[in-house]
């Protein structure tokens, strides 16, 4: 199995991505790129949830972690 150190590492990387993303779809919202809005506006707010589901996993792993590391 993999470390939760690892995990972390890793769900850290999802979150990178998701950033960079969220730039990217608005980039394409802005510029008028997508014809359609709505879709776009939907993408984002779809992106937003998962980088706080992502965020909230880092927090509950890295506290889990500190937790195990302390006794």
């Amino acid at each position: 199995g993999e470390s939760r150190k690892d995990f972390i590492h890793k769900i850290k990387v999802v979150l990178k991505e998701l950033r960079e993303t969220h730039v990217c779809l608005k980039i394409i919202l802005r510029s008028r790129l997508h014809p359609d809005e709505f879709r776009i506006n939907k993408a984002i707010y779809e992106n937003n949830e998962l980088i706080s589901i992502f965020v909230k996993s880092v927090e509950t792993a890295t506290k889990n972690l500190n937790q195990k590391n302390s006794k």
